[in-house]
């Protein structure tokens, strides 16, 4: 059984989330990030960096958000959360799998803290870009691959909605209202915000 070290509040809510779409049992392992406990001897040997989520499977251990969606839509394909090798779709969807951490996530940080980096110097581009291409893209939608829901809805979603909707770190935009309503609509969402909540 797969096991899910996490806490509310944090990253977390994106694993959290995507196992709750698989519909099959998980273990959830807390832990307490207000104690430090992501930084006991413990844990490290789990995950190195200290950081939540990191998920077991048996002999697999992995960490970081994104690898971990794509590690679970894999290991789950009955949940289809992933176009299959060869689907025409696979190419968008690990573009914005891995969107989410390289793009939105500093784009957040950069938006959050003002920070001035020259778009020639930052990975990202601007704050400004990276959330013009993402409202471009949903306008289409509903989803990221059009008609599909998948796991990169998920890494998406979830760092939207805790940027706009939980910690107003950015501010929103029509198309990223209906694509939070939608998210927010999925039951597997809905449990994970009830397991968050404690």
């Amino acid at each position: 059984m797969l096991k899910l070290y996490w806490s509310p509040r944090s990253r977390s809510f994106t694993t959290l989330w995507l196992l709750e779409e698989t519909g099959q049992p998980y273990e959830r392992v807390l832990i307490d990030i207000s104690t430090g406990a992501q930084k006991s001897p413990e844990y490290l040997k789990i995950n190195p960096m200290g950081k939540v989520p990191a998920l077991v499977d048996g002999d697999v251990t992995l960490a970081e958000t994104a690898a971990i969606c794509a590690y679970v839509a894999e290991r789950m394909p009955e949940a289809k959360l992933a176009p299959a090798l060869g689907d025409a779709k696979r190419g968008k969807y690990l573009q914005w799998l891995f969107f989410a951490p390289s793009c939105i996530e500093p784009a957040i940080l950069q938006a959050y803290t003002k920070l001035e980096i020259p778009s020639s110097s930052a990975a990202w581009g601007s704050t400004a870009q990276v959330f013009d291409v993402l409202e471009q893209a949903l306008e289409t939608g509903p989803w990221l691959l059009g008609e599909t829901f998948s796991a990169a809805d998920v890494a998406i979603g979830s760092g939207m909605n805790f940027a706009i909707r939980m910690f107003k770190m950015v501010p929103s935009r029509p198309a990223f209202d209906r694509y939070l309503d939608r998210c927010a609509a999925r039951p597997a969402f809905q449990r994970a915000e009830t397991i968050a909540a404690g």
